[in-house]
């Protein structure tokens, strides 16, 4: 994967994809000119606090924006089809088959009035020329891959009738009964028991390797990340900050916001002697972005920038192998502070 200019190389590409939102308060910029490519059998963890775009982003692949108020510009390439200019007939029959996603919130997103069961061999259905028998065996069996017990006959239930991790686990086999070449995770193991959440990420592993697909994890935990991820980007304010290797941003990472995402990360591997360390103040608000670097004034660095930080929004530059960062602070100064204060400081936390 690489992050740049884009471009409609990869298995999906993002070219300088802008999402923004008019309202009665401003113009919300709630994507703003983000770009990644990403290719088959590869996952790319997106990794962010709230409101830094990143479901945004999801929802601007899937095409779900289209038909609304929002402002889309850029091009989103899916397997050589462009779908920002692409009509929403089109995008639409690309969902479920080429790309699917796991949303955050099971409850919504499944429709009160219809089985479960219902609800996966009507999507099923769409795709795939079967009978109302065969897609309901398929529904019954990826009922079971996600681990809801006795799947023959839950898969008569409404959504009502499963607890908040069922249905989860439900929604999981809706996105997945398809293949999809594209899956897209919103926060996927949200309301699982850790046991149930091992599972949920072997069966996305194993599916991805089967069928060679593309996989986007968005989430908060950055475990998941580390575990899944081949490639990080961290977002923040609707821009990429960093992007790199899980192991770049986990154990080399250049920008100072990614430094304190890992700061408040609990750790397992060792005793903590101190309280987590979070980042200072809120994030921004995508309809006043701080001018220049929009992490500035929450930056405990932003000082050693002789003002730059506060009036120039900085580029995202390579610093090597394919690692970015947006960061006004000079390469060997961040790798400093990085070994010399923040390193060693997280160690003993």
């Amino acid at each position: 994967m690489s992050v740049g200019n884009g471009g409609s190389a990869g298995h999906l590409a993002v070219r300088d994809l802008s999402i923004h939102f008019p309202t009665d308060d401003g113009l919300v910029r709630a994507v703003d000119g983000l770009s990644f490519t990403l290719e088959r059998g590869k996952t790319l963890g997106i990794v962010g606090e709230s409101g830094s775009g990143k479901s945004v982003t999801s929802l601007g692949i899937l095409g779900l924006h289209k038909g609304g108020h929002a402002r889309i510009s850029g091009e989103i390439w899916l397997d050589g089809e462009e779908l920002v200019s692409a009509s929403a007939d089109a995008v639409r029959k690309l969902r479920g088959k080429k790309m699917a996603m796991i949303f955050q919130d099971p409850l919504s997103a499944m429709h009160p009035y219809y089985t479960v069961g219902h609800q996966i061999v009507e999507a099923y259905r769409i795709h795939n020329q079967v009978s109302k028998a065969a897609a309901r065996r398929h529904a019954i069996d990826m009922l079971g891959r996600v681990g809801i017990p006795e799947p023959a006959q839950r898969v008569d239930n409404y959504p009502h009738e499963f607890s908040g991790g069922m249905r989860q686990r439900a929604m999981i086999a809706m996105a997945l009964s398809c293949d999809p070449e594209l899956l897209i995770a919103d926060e996927p193991t949200t309301a699982l028991d850790v046991t149930v959440q091992a599972q949920i990420l072997d069966l996305m592993r194993d599916l991805q390797r089967e069928f060679d697909s593309a996989l986007i994890i968005i989430t908060h935990d950055l475990g998941v990340v580390a575990e899944l991820s081949d490639d990080i980007l961290v977002m923040y304010g609707g821009k990429c900050i960093e992007y790199g290797t899980a192991d770049d941003v986990f154990y080399r990472p250049e920008h100072p916001y990614t430094w304190g995402l890992l700061g408040s990360m609990p750790r397992l591997d060792r005793a903590p002697t101190e309280r987590l360390l979070p980042i200072k103040g809120s994030p921004p608000s995508l309809i006043n972005v701080p001018p220049g670097c929009a992490f500035h004034p929450r930056c405990p660095y932003e000082e050693r920038t002789e003002g730059r930080a506060s009036t120039e929004v900085p580029g995202l530059l390579e610093t090597e192998g394919g690692h970015l960062v947006r960061c006004h602070l000079p390469r060997e100064e961040r790798r400093a502070i990085w070994e010399n204060d923040v390193k060693p400081m997280l160690e003993t936390t």
